[in-house]
């Protein structure tokens, strides 16, 4: 029997599906003979991951991407338009679980250039989301219980 089958992995979704899909696209390197570092927390680089020659910029999503868009920072369509060592993996499927079935499209030279082409800018505030449980309404009712129609 094969004992992927008797596998089961434990689904992914919010904060944990981006530190999931980076460590897929480092162990992706090592296998190209690459020596992929990651540098996420270094606010000054232009994308996730740096693996000689490549600058990776990671979009990881739990299901797909498909009909939707790719944020991507300032800095980071200057490099898509400039920059042919750039190149940006959108890694899906990542929340079921099993690195095995992660899918990757990896977008790099002429095709990153015309999709950044299209690109509308935006501009907008990230406001934190607590994981706590939030202060109920004034009327005592929770958010979550509206928008799930309960009463």
């Amino acid at each position: 029997m094969d004992q992927r089958l008797e596998e089961t992995f434990e689904r992914l979704a919010g904060a944990t599906v981006e530190p999931a899909a980076v460590t897929w696209v480092m162990e992706y390197e090592r296998r190209q003979g690459r020596q992929p570092v990651d540098r996420r927390h270094d606010r000054s680089f232009a994308a996730d991951i740096e693996s000689p020659p490549r600058l990776i910029e990671i979009k990881a999503t739990a299901t797909s991407y498909r009909g939707w868009f790719l944020p991507m920072e300032p800095v980071q369509v200057k490099h898509a338009h400039s920059d042919p060592n750039f190149y940006v993996y959108v890694v899906e499927n990542v929340g079921q679980g099993d690195p095995a079935l992660f899918t990757v499209r990896i977008l790099s030279g002429d095709q990153l250039r015309q999709l950044v082409e299209k690109a509308k800018k935006r501009e907008y505030y990230e406001v934190g989301w607590p994981t706590k449980k939030l202060r109920r309404d004034p009327c005592g009712v929770d958010a979550w219980r509206l928008r799930a129609g309960a009463s």
